[in-house]
């Protein structure tokens, strides 16, 4: 399984949808409904299944399934 695959199934996970609606577009709050609880066990869940720590102004930017891809791959480098 990719790196992206294991995202999207703790995105999806967290979030409590299937992993087929998440797309890279999908907002994190506005169609999730992510609160601030969520979002912490999400980034938590990430940092710990990937063995990273995502700052807290990354942590910040990311408002799209895109942006957590896009922040798990680049700690894939």
């Amino acid at each position: 399984m990719s790196r992206t695959d294991e995202a999207l199934d703790i995105i999806a996970r967290v979030a409590g949808v299937p992993g087929t609606e998440l797309v890279r577009d999908t907002e994190l709050v506005g169609d999730l409904d992510m609160d601030s609880a969520k979002a912490l066990e999400l980034l938590v869940d990430l940092e710990d299944h990937f063995d990273i720590e995502i700052s807290d102004d990354d942590a910040n930017g990311m408002n799209t399934v895109g942006d957590i891809l896009d922040a798990v791959e680049h700690f894939d480098r």
